[in-house]
């Protein structure tokens, strides 16, 4: 059966880096879709229309990730939550981490890994951090026996950086910078290996991003113009088996396989 394995830094990263490709697998019996996240959120802004209080986010921010998967249509077979602090997964011991990350690669052994790629998408330190747990505990498990097939980062081309950055020039509007944190990340487009067309399903995603109430404003899921976009595409670097650049884009995670 196809297997997937996403590791995430906080409760909605998910939705972006996973939620495209379960949506358009999530009618197949044989999938397998397991999730780890390594921090429940709590340092996270909240959204002002939500009403939830600081000391309730962590709990909330859990029953929000589950609820989001519903809304999508496929919960996870299996959900890891290591509760490590939101915000300090850079000064967390490492190995710790790599090791928590390895224990489930080694008892699950699935067919592709997803996580961030080395920038983490938006330069977060967590983000980054897990990238690069993610990276070692795959390296460490992979050849030790079956799966570990593929590992992937999600990832954003430049080109689509750049004409974000152009329609929000005409609106008057930030654009992303790559200098300033927290700021959307591109990767050069010769280097994306996977270009997974979730246009079908944007309608699940809009719907999972929504559950996440006290991140995301309600009025801005769907309108907002860089997630709209990534509602309709979404696309990774191979980091392994290694991908020269040139070869043909593949259209689905688990293709070639």
């Amino acid at each position: 059966m196809p297997s997937l394995l996403f590791v995430a830094a906080h409760p909605d990263d998910e939705m972006f880096g996973a939620g495209p490709s379960v949506a358009l697998h999530a009618d197949d019996p044989e999938l397998r879709f397991v999730l780890v996240h390594a921090t429940d959120g709590e340092a996270g802004e909240i959204a002002e229309d939500s009403g939830v209080a600081r000391e309730e986010l962590a709990a909330v921010r859990r029953r929000e990730a589950h609820e989001a998967w519903v809304a999508l249509g496929r919960v996870p077979d299996r959900h890891e939550w290591f509760g490590l602090p939101d915000g300090g997964l850079a000064s967390h011991p490492f190995e710790d981490l790599v090791e928590r990350i390895a224990t489930v690669l080694a008892e699950e052994r699935p067919d592709v890994v997803i996580t961030f790629g080395p920038d983490g998408i938006t330069g977060h330190p967590d983000h980054v951090t897990v990238s690069r747990a993610t990276t070692a505990a795959f390296r460490r498990v992979a050849g030790t026996g079956p799966g570990l097939r593929r590992l992937l980062y999600g990832a954003i081309p430049q080109s689509w950086i750049d004409r974000w950055n152009s329609r929000l020039v005409d609106l008057g509007l930030e654009t992303w910078d790559p200098a300033r944190p927290y700021h959307l990340r591109g990767v050069p487009d010769e280097t994306i290996g996977i270009d997974v067309d979730s246009g079908s399903v944007a309608a699940r995603l809009i719907a999972g991003v929504r559950a996440h109430k006290t991140q995301w404003s309600y009025q801005t899921v769907g309108t907002d113009i860089p997630l709209a976009d990534g509602f309709r595409r979404s696309h990774f670097v191979i980091a392994w088996p290694p991908h020269p650049p040139g070869q043909p884009l593949l259209a689905d995670i688990f293709e070639g396989l």
